[in-house]
């Protein structure tokens, strides 16, 4: 039980120290992650860990997965819910299945393994490559694709992922039997994700305690997961439902004192539990790697780099195929707009990313079949899965920002203006409300001049600048007008802190307002355009 603990406290050290290079190295950490997996695999004197299969699936998947979907832009979704199905589905699916037929014909793996092993690879993991798009400013478009594509598939590529490791389990498959499942299943699970996300909405409108709301959003992933797998649905697909369903939602219950540490508190889970399924595979390869011999090693990394390519080049063709197909079959689409978004189209194809799904569908799958023997080519398949995700994450993650830069894309300037948009809607909102409580017999005349004062001089700030017209005045403005203000909080808490020291005040009052100066240097920092009063 100690070595357990020990070894438990062990990963979740190396998950930060890990992340703190990668900071230091300006790499998206799972790059890093994954490469400390590796290394992990050979430190001579670390246990082996067996975890249930089951359990795996069950305490990684669905808080991943919420998590995901509950930071989805709805909007920008549906706006490029084409595209995004396209690689969600239509690529899992080409993906699963010409990865089956390269490594039955070349590897020489079982139909039905085969298809388990197109079934792990084929979602993708775009938070190495959406972390890199924002971070270099890419288009909006292209981050909601990544983003969308990541969320959606890693639902269909679990589903089929489940029909084909049932498939070696029972012996026994049908495509067309599974077909009609896989289309019941998937609007079974969706309607029951909603039907409780509803009544969870519910439960939230009745409540007004922090503590209680994100326990309740802890629990959540778990219920909607259980209750479908115990119903003969997919958990992911009705995980997926609900966390689109309360994320639409959140902001019509949850307050700010909630919102604020519930998105803390999930960043952190999400960032821990993606670093400790790329640790386990490294202590899980450990015991793969003493069962090969070093002849066996050249033939292995060969079937790696194998089924990598088959995957790169499946997402390439078709990405590229779905942007030059329209205008041949649709003589009404316009050719010059297609073309002109190569650039587009060659990043998102260069994006097939895998990562922390894959690697917990590996450890997941069972020990033994149905009849009691072991799970043919399991550890084959663990090796198979993690070399695939290293030359992917790894290789294609560390090109990403130099194939950025190649291309020449660029961001764009459309969530500035909607933020100020939304803040002079906002602001003029204010104003309004205060004209109705001018002659309210509780208001305060002299504060009322105050708030006046205050929005309109906002008001006047925000009309002095049209981006696209005056972007970089209006940047060096914030930028400058940021820094006065950070100086004067630093000054603040320095204050407060000198109080405490002094016995002046106690640490409980210390922390009430550090918390304000918190929440106000927050609002800095989420929000460039508040700096403009």
């Amino acid at each position: 039980m100690a070595e357990t603990v020990t070894l438990i406290f062990f990963l979740f050290t190396a998950i930060v120290i890990l992340a703190m290079i990668a900071m230091r190295l300006r790499i998206p950490y799972p790059i890093m992650l994954v490469l400390g997996g590796l290394i992990i695999a050979f430190i001579p004197g670390l246990p082996a860990i067996h975890i249930n299969p089951d359990l795996i699936l069950f305490v990684f998947l669905p808080p991943l997965i919420y998590s995901s979907a509950w930071q989805t832009s709805w909007r920008e979704f549906h706006s490029n819910l084409r595209p995004i199905l396209l690689l969600a589905i239509g690529l899992v699916l080409a993906t699963t299945v010409l990865v089956a037929v390269a490594s039955h014909f070349l590897i020489g793996l079982p139909w039905s393994v085969a298809f388990v092993l197109g079934a792990i690879i084929s979602p993708t993991d775009a938070v190495a490559a959406s972390a890199t798009a924002q971070s270099l400013g890419l288009p909006r478009r292209i981050v909601t694709i990544l983003e969308g594509e990541s969320m959606v598939n890693d639902a269909t590529g679990l589903v089929i992922y489940k029909f084909a490791v049932a498939g070696v389990v029972t012996a026994s498959f049908s495509l067309w039997q599974a077909g009609l499942e896989f289309a019941l299943v998937g609007v079974g699970s969706v309607l029951l994700g909603l039907a409780l996300a509803w009544l969870l909405t519910r439960l939230h409108h009745l409540l007004d305690e922090p503590t209680i709301e994100i326990s309740i959003t802890l629990l959540t992933p778990f219920a909607a997961y259980l209750l479908a797998e115990e119903l003969h649905g997919s958990g992911v697909l009705a995980t997926l439902a609900a966390g689109l369903y309360l994320s639409r939602h959140s902001s019509r219950f949850f307050t700010s004192g909630t919102r604020l540490p519930a998105i803390a508190v999930w960043n952190t889970l999400a960032f821990q539990l993606n670093g400790f399924v790329f640790l386990l595979i490294g202590l899980a390869l450990r015991d793969i790697l003493e069962n090969l011999s070093l002849r066996q090693l050249p033939s292995l990394l060969g079937s790696v780099l194998l089924v990598s390519g088959t995957a790169i080049v499946i997402r390439l063709l078709l990405v590229f195929a779905s942007s030059y197909l329209p205008p041949v079959l649709n003589p009404r689409v316009n050719i010059g707009e297609v073309r002109s978004r190569w650039r587009s189209t060659a990043l998102i194809g260069w994006t097939g990313l895998r990562g922390a799904v894959s690697l917990a569908a590996a450890l997941a799958l069972p020990f033994t079949l149905q009849n009691g023997s072991l799970f043919p080519q399991r550890n084959l398949l663990i090796f198979l899965s993690f070399g695939v995700i290293l030359v992917t994450l790894v290789g294609q993650g560390m090109t990403l920002t130099p194939l950025i830069r190649l291309l020449g894309l660029k961001g764009d300037d459309s969530v500035d203006n909607e933020r100020l948009q939304a803040h002079k809607a906002a602001t003029k909102a204010a104003i309004k409300r205060l004209d109705d409580l001018r002659d309210a017999e509780w208001v305060s005349e002299d504060f009322l001049s105050t708030l006046y004062d205050y929005y309109g001089r906002k008001l006047e700030q925000f009309d002095m600048f049209k981006l696209g017209e005056q972007a970089d005045a209006l940047h060096d403005h914030l930028n400058t007008n940021a820094r006065l203000r950070h100086e004067v909080l630093d000054a603040e808490r320095a204050a407060i802190i000198k109080l405490r020291d002094n016995n002046s005040i106690d640490d409980e009052v210390l922390r009430t307002i550090e918390r304000e100066l918190d929440l106000e240097e927050q609002r800095l920092s989420q929000s460039p355009t508040s700096t403009l009063t």
